[in-house]
């Protein structure tokens, strides 16, 4: 029954007939922008609340609540390219190729 009612302001050809349509689309508008900006503010407090409870548990344990329930299989993968090498790479190379020294020791004697 509404739309045919702008239908028939829009239809009607004078400038009244747009100016209604316009202003009641732009009515409509606004009530669907200040729905958007109420439920943010409300997801936002939802995001707060977790995230105190999250710092709560971690005065409690010393640590994040969602490092207590990781998987290390799961953790993320690095693909390196060809010819990169990591500092642990580097190292465990270091430590292979080293010459095998038995401990000096020092004695200071008089």
């Amino acid at each position: 029954m509404v739309l045919a009612g702008f239908v028939v302001l829009v239809a009607d050809g004078g400038e009244l007939g747009w100016l209604g349509f316009a202003s009641a689309i732009g009515a409509g508008l606004s009530v669907v922008l200040l729905n958007f900006l109420y439920r943010m503010s409300v997801s936002g407090e939802r995001d707060r609340e977790r995230e105190e409870e999250a710092r709560r548990y971690f005065d409690e344990h010393g640590e994040w609540p969602e490092e207590e329930h990781r998987d290390p299989v799961s953790r993320r993968q690095w693909i390196l390219p060809m010819g990169v090498v990591t500092r642990e790479q580097e190292q465990a190379e270091r430590r292979r190729s080293a010459p095998h020294r038995a401990p000096v020791a020092v004695w200071e004697g008089r």
